[in-house]
């Protein structure tokens, strides 16, 4: 974990192989934010949020820490991306099951499963489960499912993070 200047980017490599994370100091992630007169002096992850958070010390010691999942989503990891759309996924199957008249032992019976794999299904938690199954259980419910694929927006924050950068340097 290093944070090189005031301006640039954290720098952190993780649990996911020998990669090396960067993210930048947004404002609606990073607070307090480091400016000229307040530079981060130590950034160290912070066992007391389980070691999913770094932590970083100001000059002024204000005290700032950014969660894990931010670096993993401003860099667009594809494992933890996945696992926010499947959570997404599951969240919107369990609205429309809350909505419908269709209860829950028929889609067991539909779906040619037990209740407890059903139950495991709808788990927010658990990432490890069958697209199959979840369009499976939309379709039970009546839904129609369309996939729409569109441009990421990262070259946005990448570009105001580098205004950014360059109005810091000025």
């Amino acid at each position: 974990m290093e944070a090189p200047y005031h301006t640039l980017p954290f720098n952190a490599s993780g649990k996911r192989g020998l990669s090396l994370f960067t993210c930048p100091y947004l404002p609606n992630k990073a607070s307090p934010l480091p400016g000229a007169r307040t530079p981060v002096i130590r950034v160290y992850v912070d066992p007391e949020l389980g070691s999913e958070a770094f932590t970083y010390v100001l000059a002024d010691q204000r005290e700032g820490t950014i969660h894990v999942d931010h670096v993993l989503e401003y860099n667009e990891d594809p494992h933890y991306m996945w696992e926010l759309f499947v959570h997404k996924l599951t969240v919107e199957v369990k609205k429309r099951l809350k909505e419908s008249d269709v209860p829950k032992r028929e889609i067991v019976r539909r779906l040619r499963t037990s209740p407890s794999q059903l139950y495991r299904l709808l788990d927010e938690d658990r990432a490890s489960k069958s697209l199959h199954q979840i369009f499976a259980i939309l379709h039970t419910l009546d839904c129609d499912i369309d996939l729409v694929i569109k441009k990421g927006r990262k070259r946005e924050v990448i570009e105001w993070a580098a205004e950014q950068s360059a109005g810091a340097n000025r």
